[in-house]
């Protein structure tokens, strides 16, 4: 392919875990004719990078190329701003942070008392209206004889 035909794009590194290749993305939003609402658009393309150079989060140029395998098509020509990203183990964020405890709230013992005397009378008001009334309501006393 020649030199002038070749395609060039700019886009962010995704991912690096392969060697000698890198995944860049390149996003774009475009306009439904119909609806006319934005639509975003994803390009994904597998990059040759053979120092391993591309970190995760990098803006790079890339061009397209003849294929050097399968899926890569692409080459790097440069990174233009490196990503800054901070590498912290979730056991270093862990042993930053103090537990805050509260201690409990004092409580009375009157106005426990108070309560629990208020909650035994509505309990034996709901009992005497609904208790075991089957047989007073049904009239049967489940084929005992009463004398």
């Amino acid at each position: 392919m020649a030199k002038v035909m070749r395609k060039v794009r700019t886009g962010s590194v995704v991912r690096t875990k392969q060697d000698k290749t890198a995944i860049v993305e390149m996003v774009w939003k475009q306009r439904n004719r119909l609806y006319r609402k934005q639509v975003r658009r994803i390009a994904r393309f597998y990059v040759h990078d053979p120092e391993n150079q591309c970190r995760l989060g990098d803006v790079v140029r890339i061009e397209e190329t003849r294929p050097i395998s399968k899926t890569k098509h692409w080459r790097l020509m440069e990174i233009l701003e490196r990503r800054q990203v901070v590498d912290v183990r979730p056991i270093e964020l862990e042993s930053d942070v103090e537990p805050v405890v509260s201690p409990p709230e004092p409580v009375d013992e009157a106005e426990l008392d108070d309560d629990s005397a208020v909650a035994e009378d509505e309990s034996e008001d709901s009992g005497d209206s609904s208790g075991n009334s089957l047989e007073e309501e049904t009239g049967e006393d489940n084929g005992e004889e009463k004398e």
